[in-house]
């Protein structure tokens, strides 16, 4: 669900298509709902092992992000810091990452790349960045921890399933269109 909530774009998961059809690179949009950390290895589990996410992000959110997490006891986490990594890490996966599960909104630090690009106009998905150095702010977002999913990849590989409240700043960096912020500066310099 896409609405301006006091002069905010916010986007609620489940997001479709035509929630993300009107917001263009540059954007910022903030995120209520469910979002995956979801890093190299788990992008690499999913495109060259073949193994399914066990986690359902179609229409929802991930964040390429390795958390520092607090264990609270009996199975429950506390978000202590979930700052961004770098995106583009994960662009030899995106594309069929987004085609194989569905996912409509990446968050992450950095640009990505032609891909990703495709992925995103293909499957009506986004790319936004998540201001870097900021990521005990992005803490105070999580509301809860309600899954752990992957948990031998230790930590930062661990899918943490979150629910999150006006998350952001989120700056979209790829919209639907295939328009790619960073390589449009890029080609102004």
């Amino acid at each position: 669900m896409y609405e301006v909530i006091d002069g905010k774009k916010v986007l609620t998961t489940p997001v479709s298509a035509e929630d993300l059809k009107n917001i263009h690179i540059g954007d910022i949009v903030y995120l209520n709902g469910d979002i995956t950390t979801c890093r190299d290895v788990a992008h690499r589990r999913v495109v060259e092992y073949g193994r399914e996410l066990p986690v359902d992000v179609k229409d929802k959110a991930i964040l390429h992000a390795g958390p520092i997490i607090r264990p609270l006891g009996d199975d429950k986490f506390e978000m202590v810091s979930v700052g961004p990594t770098t995106s583009m890490r994960m662009e030899k996966f995106e594309k069929e990452f987004i085609a194989k599960t569905g996912v409509k909104l990446i968050v992450g630090k950095g640009g990505m790349g032609k891909g990703t690009e495709e992925g995103c106009m293909e499957h009506k998905a986004l790319h936004c960045v998540f201001p870097a150095g900021c990521a005990v702010v992005a803490a105070v977002c999580v509301e809860e921890i309600e899954d752990a999913q992957w948990r031998d990849l230790g930590m930062p590989e661990t899918l943490w399933v979150c629910r999150v409240k006006e998350f952001g700043p989120l700056i979209v960096s790829i919209d639907t269109h295939g328009n790619n912020l960073f390589e449009q500066k890029i080609m102004e310099i």
